[in-house]
């Protein structure tokens, strides 16, 4: 494991590029995006349709890789990685939320759980305990054993959610969670979003439209045609607490 420069900070990129290649032609989603991102931290990613957020959230979680530069979670250059490695690290450390929530329709609140602890080859009593108090943070309790169809939009996003917490995830990274979800509801989710990283000491990534999301960051990031936008995002986009700057994007590179 390489020794992290800033022992608190969760997430570092240094100059990532990706490029789409369809036959001769190349779409460059990202263009030397650099940012560090503070541990404990609640931070938000925004930008226009096209501008590179989901690219860029699924190379930070090892679900794309980057056609150039580095990419470091914890202090480790996960770009390098095997998809073996990934595939690991992945069930292991880091929690994913999604817009459309992701989950099996034909199982229960509590099956949808645990299977994320079954993968992890979590044992069955510590399994089962373990499911319960993940249903029990986002208040499901009892409601562990219906099923999503039997459930409203905000409780399966917070299934959603406890699954994404079940394997003590020191990274959680949300696309668009608030995306189905009504301003009600979706104040309701934003606020547990916050609550965890309280009381969890997780760092969490926010990709997100929802301008609801700016009452409950410590702070947002912009970006704008693959890259992070400074002049956009004003003087909210540093932690005050942080012990490493937020994000840094000296000499950026020009589109086209």
């Amino acid at each position: 494991m390489e020794n992290n420069p800033y022992p608190n900070t969760a997430i570092e990129t240094e100059e990532i590029w990706r490029v789409y290649k369809t036959g001769s032609l190349e779409v460059a989603a990202l263009k030397g995006v650099n940012l560090q991102i503070a541990q404990g931290t609640f931070a938000a990613l925004k930008g226009r349709s096209g501008s590179g957020k989901t690219t860029l959230l699924n190379c930070l979680g090892g679900l794309d890789s980057p056609t150039d530069g580095k990419i470091r979670i914890f202090g480790e250059e996960i770009h390098s990685w095997s998809e073996r490695q990934l595939t690991r690290w992945r069930r292991e450390q880091v929690g994913f939320i999604f817009q459309s929530f992701g989950l099996l329709p034909s199982l229960s609140a509590f099956e949808n759980v645990e299977l994320i602890l079954r993968m992890s080859g979590v044992k069955g009593r510590e399994r089962h305990e373990k499911t319960v108090h993940c249903l029990d943070l986002v208040g499901l309790t009892r409601w562990m054993h219906h099923r999503p169809f039997e459930l409203s939009g905000g409780q399966q996003q917070r299934v959603a959610i406890a699954r994404a917490l079940a394997n003590d995830p020191k990274l959680i990274l949300a696309d668009e969670p608030t995306g189905e979800l009504d301003s009600t509801t979706a104040r309701e989710i934003l606020g547990l979003f916050q609550q965890i990283v309280r009381e969890q000491n997780v760092t969490f990534l926010v990709v997100t439209h929802d301008n609801l999301v700016d009452d409950y960051v410590d702070y947002v990031l912009f970006l704008k045609d693959g890259q992070i936008d400074l002049e956009g995002q004003g003087h909210d986009a540093v932690p005050e607490a942080a012990s490493a700057p937020a994000v840094v994007n000296a000499d950026p590179v020009a589109s086209g």
